[in-house]
């Protein structure tokens, strides 16, 4: 239910806008322009809108032209043949294939069969084809001017999303310290599984970061925010990276506690650091700010990794190695080359 009530509150704007367009689609098509039943004005426009601000301007130009294909080939279908079942499964099979030929969509290609059922089944009134063609115009122009009309909450979404995940690493590389220490496998292979229930945070924060780019394409309100958006775009591959070698540290510390490996208790030290830097880029996008204050800490911290005590077990060079580079990687989150950020660490210093 908490999972159910996020999405309803993530969701809630588009759903008002949605409901809002629809009837002011019906307002223009029916009292303004005086058509008797123009209900495929507000299914244009929530069509044209649905849930998601990604691809809208498509979703209007695919509503439209599927709808003036189905109903084209409805009426003369109808006209020529008249109603019934074959004809029919002629009409739907003709307006399907015709979308498929432009090169459309799904949207668009559903669009034209939908509506080609429609003049089929229910036979219009003298000059109604064209009333449904103006709906579609009236319903999509309509959904054009609130696809405009966008919150902010969008464009904060991939900056919380990406707060989210530099914290799970924060949290993860804090609850392995403790099991360096304590040796515990239970509850190293604990961590373990909730490391592994993390694949899903990525894939939010893209698709938040691809929602934030479609509204600075597509609303003019926003297009001042390009530059920002653009920047919790570019922090979705380093969070990435950031978040699988958290994984594959936590991974090799269950292992080695199941094994009763030997890893040194400093690199448990190491960890708690590096989660302490992880907390402070968190608070960076918390407060809107791109996370470059951390970077002296970062480099700090990977300077000091290649002065740490060496065992030359596999469990323990694994987590010496994989904290370099999760520091590597939130340089990289810090704004800084990739490839920068690597140098920035020393090379490991054989005992």
């Amino acid at each position: 239910m908490r999972q159910r009530r996020a999405r309803l509150r993530a969701k809630s704007w588009q759903v008002w806008q949605c409901a809002v367009a629809a009837g002011v689609a019906w307002f223009i098509a029916k009292d303004l322009l005086d058509h008797p039943t123009p209900f495929f004005a507000p299914v244009a426009a929530v069509v044209s809108l649905g849930t998601s601000y990604g691809q809208r301007l498509r979703r209007v130009a695919e509503v439209t032209v599927g709808v003036a294909v189905g109903v084209l080939l409805g009426d003369l279908i109808t006209f020529q043949l008249g109603t019934g079942a074959w004809q029919l499964a002629l009409i739907v099979g003709l307006a399907m294939t015709a979308a498929l030929l432009l090169d459309a969509g799904t949207l668009l290609i559903n669009q034209a069969a939908i509506q080609a059922i429609v003049v089929a089944t229910l036979a219009p009134a003298a000059g109604a084809s064209f009333l449904r063609w103006t709906d579609a115009l009236v319903g999509g122009a309509v959904a054009l001017v609130a696809a405009a009309v966008v919150p902010r909450a969008p464009l904060r979404r991939p900056r919380e999303q990406a707060g989210v995940i530099v914290r799970k690493v924060s949290a993860l590389l804090r609850a392995a310290a403790d099991s360096i220490e304590d040796g515990d496998a239970a509850r190293s292979l604990e961590v373990l599984r909730d490391a592994r229930s993390t694949d899903s945070l990525v894939a939010e924060l893209r698709a938040a970061a691809d929602e934030g780019l479609s509204v600075v394409r597509s609303s003019p309100f926003r297009r001042a925010h390009k530059g920002g958006v653009r920047a919790m775009a570019d922090l979705v591959e380093p969070l990435d990276f950031a978040l699988r070698n958290t994984r594959v540290l936590v991974r090799r510390v269950a292992v080695a506690c199941y094994r009763h490996e030997p890893i040194p208790t400093s690199y448990a030290g190491l960890l708690r650091d590096l989660a302490d830097c992880s907390d402070s880029v968190a608070a960076e996008l918390a407060a809107g700010r791109m996370p470059g204050a951390v970077r002296a800490d970062l480099v700090r911290l990977g300077r000091e990794t290649s002065q740490a005590a060496r065992t030359h077990d596999l469990s323990a060079e694994v987590v010496l190695a994989q904290v370099r580079s999760i520091v590597a990687d939130l340089l990289a989150v810090s704004g800084m080359d990739p490839l920068v950020a690597t140098d920035q660490i020393p090379p490991l210093v054989d005992d």
